[in-house]
């Protein structure tokens, strides 16, 4: 059995026990938070698809911690014209671990 989910603007394929990463959400470690926006859910040979979402499903997720990924380089320059500007971002991210999909 595994859900679409979307949070932050993506889609996201998980199952039960799966760990993954998204946006910041708000909450603490350890905490146990529900994802209402289910696109679809497949168990077995059944397949529920929701427009935009499926009535009634939602998943519920535990917050395993925050954090923030990888710093990432934004280098702008143009040539012949001594234009030269570098900015750093690092995203913030919260670790989720699914715990349960119900229909």
């Amino acid at each position: 059995m595994y859900a679409v989910v979307q949070t932050g603007g993506k889609q996201y394929r998980v199952s039960v026990g799966d760990q993954f990463k998204v946006e910041k959400l708000s909450g603490t470690a350890g905490e146990v938070i529900e994802l209402p926006c289910v696109l679809a859910v497949v168990e077995g040979e059944a397949v529920k698809v929701g427009s935009p979402v499926v009535e009634g499903a939602s998943v519920k997720v535990e917050v395993m911690g925050h954090g923030r990924d990888k710093k990432i380089r934004v280098f702008k320059m143009k040539r012949r014209k001594k234009y030269r500007r570098t900015q750093g971002h690092r995203q913030a991210f919260t670790q989720l671990k699914v715990t349960e999909i119900s229909t």
